[in-house]
């Protein structure tokens, strides 16, 4: 499935016809951040956080040190999805190089948020994939409220170990039932594929050629 962008992975999953087609993927309000970085599939280790609200009785939170030790329960490689449930989600940015490095230690390969992100040329550095609304220059009073819960980001509700997969084009989840199939049906949607754009070289193309094969794909 590393093979694979995600808009063929989400074309297979329209094909084999489990879902909605208006579900299961991350809307614009999430963008890539690592483009350049091949396809990322893992499996998602979820978690919710607050960025914005100063604590009432220390100057900052201590982090939730059980929420590492929850990871080990997610098949390798994992995904940290993390909902902001903040007003404004994004005000600080929780993940940075140093999770980063310790999300690495730990056997993930991503991170998706509602939220802000930063430290991009050290996290770049480390190879972690990241989805995030945008980036903040502090991390304010970042912390995990809890984890291991469903989440909702940027309309994609993920519970704990789903399948998710992402490239430069969004994050899209990969229901359990039907991820060994989803490499032969892309494989036939992208040669089908090919053949309307070798039907649309110079040469090639009429309208009833179009009709006739769009036909044959419809009914495939």
């Amino acid at each position: 499935m590393r093979a694979l962008d995600a808009c063929t992975v989400s074309n297979a999953v329209e094909r084999l016809d489990v879902r909605l087609r208006n579900e299961g993927f991350t809307d614009i309000s999430v963008r890539c951040l690592s483009p350049g970085l091949p396809p990322m599939v893992g499996y998602a280790a979820t978690g919710r956080i607050r960025t914005s609200a100063a604590p009432t009785a220390r100057y900052c939170y201590y982090d939730h040190m059980d929420w590492w030790e929850y990871l080990a329960t997610i098949p390798a490689p994992r995904v940290i999805v993390f909902e902001d449930m903040d007003a404004k989600p994004g005000c600080g940015a929780l993940f940075g190089e140093i999770h980063a490095q310790i999300g690495r230690a730990l056997g993930c390969i991503g991170y998706v948020t509602n939220g802000a992100v930063r430290d991009l040329p050290g996290i770049q550095r480390t190879g972690f994939h990241l989805f995030a609304r945008g980036v903040s220059v502090s991390h304010a009073y970042a912390h995990v409220m809890d984890f291991g819960a469903p989440v909702e980001v940027a309309g994609l509700r993920v519970k704990p170990g789903d399948l998710l997969h992402g490239d430069l084009h969004g994050v899209v989840s990969v229901p359990a039932a039907i991820a060994e199939e989803i490499p032969k049906v892309a494989a036939e949607l992208l040669a089908q594929e090919g053949d309307l754009i070798r039907l649309c070289q110079p040469g090639q193309f009429s309208i009833e050629k179009l009709r006739g094969l769009i036909e044959r794909t419809r009914h495939a």
